[in-house]
């Protein structure tokens, strides 16, 4: 389980001290060890598609990071990108349309490209901004196709880029209780959970066009509860999956998508996640049984700010104000990682392994079979 951001912080800037020669060697910024542990120069981020998870989420995150700045922006829009740089006070010459994001290599303000639009096309900016020899993350799902993810952690290496996907829930303390307990065996084991994650999609979007989406809320939320379940089995895959999509209420909405899916995860020591995503109700639950105990998030489950969570033990509960943005401390780890050289605990792999679960649940749904991984 990694530490808190503060803890994490604190190590490394004193561990910087013994590697700054190897730091600038490597062209990263230095920070410094003096006031307060304060960075002289925090890592420069440019978001790449400025919709409603940058504007609610990353770009709050990004003032509350420790290491991250808002440094560049992109975007199809030119007057929402103006309007975006005058209130986060990034310089003309760091925002760029999206056939311009090449030029992000001549710019020594940005070092990460998170790239934030929708998963289609994912890969075209990862590549793209590999090649121009930034650092990059990929907003979650990491792309339609695991050809798609093996293209953009192929394109990464060769470059030799670091490559991380937005699981902001490795960041979020009850997850990483949840992991801690997984780990250390504890409860002796989960061998079953339920879980859901879904909402009510009102209004047409990008979610419900495939050449954009990729899918529907399998591959937009429930990806989430997979996500879940590995944590609790100490990331190890499944062996099998079987799943169904369920008659649709709003068909003339999801023409090309699926409105629900439900699911079953079956993993290697017996363990079994019942799972269920969809677009036409609120849900946000997960409930696990373990050998010696339980672990019930009967809301928020997945959500940016957990608020609860119920134990064999007793209530499990982080005041919101004691711990930050998942995001931020997702980012400041990510920055963390450039800066000490250590590798991501959520990198492209792991984005590129769940995409492989997600298309063998459309496999089985399609085909009425238990898909074997």
């Amino acid at each position: 389980m990694n530490p808190s951001p503060d803890t994490l912080t604190r190590r490394n800037f004193l561990r910087m001290a013994s590697t700054a020669a190897a730091a600038t060697t490597a062209g990263f910024p230095l920070l410094s060890l003096a006031d307060g542990l304060a960075p002289r120069r925090k890592l420069g981020v440019a978001l790449v598609g400025l919709g409603n998870y940058s504007e609610h989420q990353l770009a709050p995150a990004l003032a509350r990071t420790k290491l991250c700045r808002l440094a560049g922006l992109v975007s199809g829009n030119p007057v929402k990108a103006a309007a975006w740089a005058r209130k986060w006070d990034v310089p003309a010459r760091s925002v760029y349309r999206y056939e311009d994001i090449d030029r992000v290599a001549d710019n020594p303000d940005i070092d990460i490209v998170y790239v934030v639009t929708p998963p289609s096309l994912h890969r075209e900016f990862v590549v793209r901004a590999a090649k121009a020899g930034k650092h990059v993350i990929s907003e979650k799902p990491l792309a339609p196709t695991v050809a798609d993810c093996d293209a953009m952690i192929e394109a990464c290496r060769a470059a030799k880029v670091k490559f991380s996907v937005g699981y902001r829930l490795h960041f979020d303390p009850y997850h990483r209780e949840l992991m801690r307990l997984a780990r250390s065996g504890e409860l002796g084991g989960f061998d079953d959970m339920v879980s859901e994650h879904s909402f009510r999609m009102r209004f047409d979007n990008w979610r419900s066009n495939r050449a954009l989406s990729g899918g529907g809320p399998m591959m937009d939320m429930g990806i989430y509860v997979i996500q879940g379940a590995l944590m609790a089995q100490n990331e190890v895959v499944p062996v099998a999956v079987t799943a169904y999509e369920e008659p649709k209420q709003n068909p003339e909405r999801f023409v090309d998508v699926e409105e629900s899916m439900r699911f079953t995860l079956e993993f290697p020591n017996g363990a079994v996640m019942h799972g269920g995503s969809n677009y036409d109700r609120p849900e946000d639950r997960f409930w696990l049984r373990a050998k010696k105990g339980w672990m019930d998030f009967p809301a928020s489950a997945y959500s940016y700010q957990v608020k609860y969570c119920a134990t064999s033990r007793g209530p499990l509960s982080f005041p919101i104000a004691a711990y930050p943005y998942q995001q931020a401390a997702q980012m400041d780890d990510f920055a963390d990682c450039l800066l000490t050289g250590r590798e991501t605990p959520v990198p492209g792999e792991m984005g590129r392994r769940d995409i492989r679960i997600v298309q063998a649940i459309y496999q089985a749904a399609r085909t009425g079979k238990r898909v074997v991984l």
